[in-house]
C-alpha cells in the first residue's frame, strides 16, 4: 500500500450518490459529502496527489476539484481507461501507484490498469468482483472517505493525520 501515490475517482456514484437533478431551467444539481473532503483533504496533506476522471462536464465538479485542491481535473473523458494512460502520461505516473475508485462498468478498463482497484458499497457487481477495496459505504456517502482512511492507515499515516486535526482545535482553545 506504501506505494499508492495518487487516488483517482470517477464522479457520478462515487463522489456524488450518482443522482442527476436538474432545475426547471436546466440546470444540474450534484451534492458531495463533506466526510469525503476531509478525508481528500487528508490525502492531500499525507502527500497523495488527487485526480477526477468523469464523462460528464460540471461546473460543480470543477468548483469541488478547485476547493479540493486536485492535482488533475479530467472532465468529457466517456473512456475512463485512456484518460487514466493520458493522466499517467501527462503526470509521468506508474499505473501500479494509483488508487482508482469507480463504481460502474465504464470504470472495469481504468480499474484493471491501477494498483489499487476500489469500489463503493453499491457499486455494480462487476465492479465489486474487479477491486481489492470495497467500502463499507455507498459512493457520496463517505465511500471516498472510507478509502482513504484505509489508504492512510496502510500507509502508517493515519494517526499523524488524526494527531494533526486534533493539535489544530487544541491551538484554537477548544
Amino acid at each position: 500500500m506504501n506505494h499508492i501515490q495518487w487516488i483517482v475517482l470517477d464522479v457520478d456514484g462515487v463522489l456524488s450518490d450518482g443522482s442527476l437533478i436538474y432545475t426547471s431551467n436546466g440546470e444540474e444539481i450534484k451534492s458531495f459529502s463533506a466526510r469525503d473532503g476531509l478525508g481528500l483533504t487528508a490525502a492531500r496533506k499525507s502527500g497523495i496527489k488527487l485526480a477526477i476522471i468523469t464523462a460528464r462536464v460540471s461546473p460543480m465538479v470543477e468548483r469541488r476539484s478547485k476547493e479540493l485542491k486536485f492535482d488533475a481535473l479530467l472532465m468529457g473523458h466517456e473512456n475512463k481507461t485512456e484518460a487514466l494512460r493520458f493522466l499517467c502520461n501527462e503526470h509521468n505516473i506508474d499505473a501500479s501507484s494509483i488508487a482508482y475508485m469507480g463504481d460502474d462498468l465504464n470504470d472495469l478498463g481504468a480499474l484493471s490498469l491501477v494498483g489499487l482497484p476500489m469500489a463503493p458499497q453499491n457499486a455494480a457487481p462487476e465492479v465489486k468482483e474487479r477491486a481489492q477495496f470495497i467500502s463499507t459505504c455507498d459512493g457520496g456517502y463517505g465511500a471516498v472517505r472510507d478509502a482513504v482512511e484505509y489508504i492512510l492507515k496502510a500507509q502508517g499515516k493515519w494517526d499523524s493525520v488524526v494527531q494533526d486535526y486534533a493539535m489544530e482545535a487544541h491551538d484554537h482553545g477548544q
